[in-house]
């Protein structure tokens, strides 16, 4: 029976062939559990563990080189007509390329991975960076992976030139066709990659103001002041402008306080130096730099600018309240009385040079 003939080659030929590559199968998953138990006890006598990341990287493409060894001398073994051994060369070809581009794919990762991941442990809002490594882990496997194919069919003796020429058409196509998924995936890569703002920042986008709660390839959530979550897409914060509220040094808070236009000046003077006080006495809360002046003349109150600043990390509700019952506790002990009604108006700012105007209120109602 072993001298038969099975498509034009002995039995025994074929035999030896088929020993041979599960032979050589079989050597690649040995020195797998190997290499798993021999050499990561030499690579874990090393300080580095780019070694042991190395070594579970090329475990597999290692498997696949061998058993490839053990093919190329099975055909060897065979006697095949030229045009079968030309497509078989040309196919060993393309298979050792895509094995070494799956040993480069994983090689590169296992470095990333090394040296990116600690600078990602470094820092308080991590998962951002995360979310980087991820996006530079893929894009590279991606990138080399797409070579290695382009190289592997080259190899085979496709015509590459037509079929890259394809794939742009193609994605020109499709670039158009998902446009909006296109602008918010650059989009991701920008926050990502220039970090205007962390997870947990507080920040405002237009008629959104929020804490970021999560960041996405495609999209940004935030949980907004009223307590429902916002799924904003990430092409609004490259065509729109972005306050980062929690990055700014201190929180300006501005007052028109319109005293009754019977007031002395004295009683103006005095106001003045209460809402000094105030400032002094809550340097916990209040930076030292504020602005008490009688700035105008109306024609039904006397209008006092009172500007002070709540230090970063404060909470800003409790602060303003802390302050307002404090301004009325004091006016009210001095006889000061106030002209209603009276505005108030926010603004933040990093170097204290932006200042929302705001005008006091109008003359009281009859």
């Amino acid at each position: 029976m072993l001298e038969k003939t099975i498509f034009g080659q002995r039995a025994t030929d074929l035999l030896v062939a088929a020993g041979l590559i599960i032979g050589f199968w079989a050597m690649g998953k040995l020195f797998r559990r190997l290499s798993s138990w021999l050499l990561h006890r030499i690579a874990g006598r090393t300080q580095t563990r780019l070694d042991d990341l190395l070594l579970t990287a090329i475990q597999g493409p290692a498997i696949l080189a061998i058993t490839l060894v053990g093919a190329h001398l099975a055909f060897l073994r065979l006697e095949l007509g030229a045009r079968t051994t030309t497509l078989i060369s040309e196919g060993s070809k393309a298979a050792w390329t895509l094995c070494f581009t799956w040993l480069l794919a994983r090689t590169i990762g296992a470095i990333l991975r090394q040296y990116l991941v600690p600078l990602t442990a470094r820092h308080d809002h991590s998962e951002m960076d995360r979310n980087m490594l991820d996006l530079s882990i893929r894009t590279s496997t991606i990138i080399i992976w797409g070579m290695g194919v382009i190289a592997a069919l080259n190899n085979v003796g496709y015509d590459v030139s037509a079929l890259i020429a394809g794939i742009g058409i193609s994605g020109l196509a499709l670039a158009m066709a998902a446009k909006d998924t296109v602008a918010n995936l650059f989009g991701g890569v920008t926050i990502l990659a220039d970090k205007p703002f962390n997870i947990g920042d507080r920040i405002r986008l237009g008629e959104y103001d929020g804490t970021v709660m999560r960041i996405g390839m495609r999209s940004t959530r935030i949980r907004t002041l009223q307590g429902s979550v916002v799924v904003i897409p990430n092409f609004k914060f490259t065509d729109s402008a972005v306050e980062n509220v929690s990055d700014s040094s201190s929180t300006h808070v501005r007052h028109e306080l319109a005293l009754d236009r019977s007031t002395s000046p004295d009683g103006v003077q005095l106001a003045l130096g209460l809402l000094s006080r105030i400032v002094e006495e809550n340097q916990e809360d209040l930076e030292p730099a504020h602005v008490a002046s009688f700035n105008a003349f109306r024609d039904w109150s006397l209008n006092i600018l009172f500007i002070y600043r709540v230090r970063k990390g404060r909470a800003l509700e409790a602060v303003q309240t802390k302050v307002h019952i404090e301004v009325l506790r004091r006016f009210q002990a001095a006889g000061i009385e106030l002209a209603l009604p009276t505005q108030v108006g926010l603004s933040r700012a990093s170097d204290g040079q932006s200042i929302t105007d705001g005008a006091a209120g109008g003359p009281p109602h009859p």
